[in-house]
């Protein structure tokens, strides 16, 4: 299949309407003295809507964003946007790298350069990777789909394709984390004749086999899940809704750019290591250039679909299964789940094991030289 270059640019009638519509938000009340408790607080959304609209500039990130190398090819009648970026270095290893949501491509611009070119950042040009970010169907510049069913897994399927017949890669990595953890766990579960080992952030899925002759669960897999239920009750309301009802939520995403805003902004604060600071992590124009992205590409609709298509397909492995391709994961501290590393052996064949000091859900963006570092030394010996 024609992979061609592609460039970013949109166009400036957009942008104006964008801030058009910032300019009349209507704003919500809020209870006095109650912070982010009840949600984005007011103050703040207030203070980043008026940014957006008056300082941040969408052309700069635009130029940032295009200072890689873009491209668009067509994956089972999919049209799907990726950055490939080439390694330097002798013998450049081929890695593809998932986001999640509320991510977007995006998310990668701090690793991408380190993972493709580490001899210009202070690393070993023998860990070059030819790297390969593609934004998931439903998000950023790829297609949405006119089908139901979509889910993470098919996600994989994907892009096993896209690697191996459209790039032509023999053989690659995978690396991910969020909703790009369960497809790369997929890409090493159904597709280990090409891949050749797995990196995650994130191990939620798939769901070890519990049943007769399994090993009991030890005191921290227990306590592990009692945290997921507890967390699901007190922050899973979003994931509820977009598993459920998405189209709904839909249309005040997709009309109000200050909707929009608050309902991202909340998880980069909530999921990271910010201490309840979200700029301790994160800059404006960072956050503002993923919001950008999920606004001039209307694709906040089609994004929150793939927790309505996931979520109806479990992925329980059964008696003797096991994602066999060897597995690097990086836990995170402020990450949503932090598993013990017996409850990922289950699934997975875990050959690297790194519990870092800092970061949350979005490590990329975080902690990129911490997350860049524990990649590289999990697939040198797989070289």
């Amino acid at each position: 299949m024609a992979v061609e270059q592609f460039k970013i640019d949109i166009s400036d009638s957009v942008i104006e309407d964008l801030k058009a519509r910032l300019s009349r938000t209507r704003w919500p009340d809020e209870l006095p003295d109650t912070g982010w408790d009840y949600g984005s607080n007011l103050e703040y959304v207030k203070e980043l809507v008026e940014y957006w609209r008056t300082t941040f500039d969408w052309r700069a990130q635009e130029d940032l964003i295009n200072s890689f190398s873009h491209f668009k090819t067509e994956v089972d009648g999919l049209g799907i946007h990726f950055i490939h970026q080439k390694g330097k270095g002798p013998n450049p290893m081929p890695l593809v790298v998932t986001h999640g949501w509320p991510g977007t491509f995006f998310e990668m611009h701090k690793i991408i350069p380190l993972l493709s070119d580490p001899g210009s950042h202070g690393g070993d040009p023998d860990d070059s990777f030819d790297v390969v970010v593609p934004s998931m169907p439903g998000y950023g510049f790829s297609s949405h789909t006119n089908k139901r069913g979509l889910d993470v897994l098919s996600i994989g399927d994907l892009w096993a394709k896209l690697m191996s017949e459209n790039l032509g890669y023999k053989q690659f990595g995978a690396q991910g984390g969020d909703w790009g953890a369960s497809v790369t766990a997929q890409l090493g579960f159904a597709h280990g004749d090409k891949v050749t080992g797995i990196h995650s952030t994130s191990v939620t899925r798939p769901t070890p086999y519990m049943g007769s002759g399994s090993r009991a669960l030890s005191d921290a897999e227990r306590e592990l899940l009692q945290k997921r239920a507890d967390w699901q009750a007190a922050e899973g309301g979003y994931s509820h809704i977009q598993g459920t009802k998405p189209q709904t939520l839909s249309y005040g995403l997709n009309d109000s750019p200050a909707g929009l805003a608050a309902w991202i902004i909340e998880k980069y604060r909530t999921w990271s290591d910010c201490g309840g600071d979200v700029e301790k992590r994160f800059t404006k124009d960072e956050l503002l250039t993923t919001i950008t992205i999920y606004w001039v590409t209307q694709s906040i609709g089609s994004s929150t679909k793939l927790y309505y298509e996931t979520l109806r397909k479990p992925w329980d492995l059964k008696e003797g299964e096991k994602i066999e391709v060897p597995c690097g994961i990086a836990v995170f501290p402020a990450e949503i789940s932090v598993p013990p590393r017996e409850w990922a052996e289950r699934s997975y064949n875990v050959q690297q094991w790194t519990v870092m000091p800092a970061g949350g859900h979005f490590a990329a963006l975080e902690e990129p030289d911490r997350l860049v570092e524990d990649v590289r030394n999990f697939f040198r010996p797989l070289r």
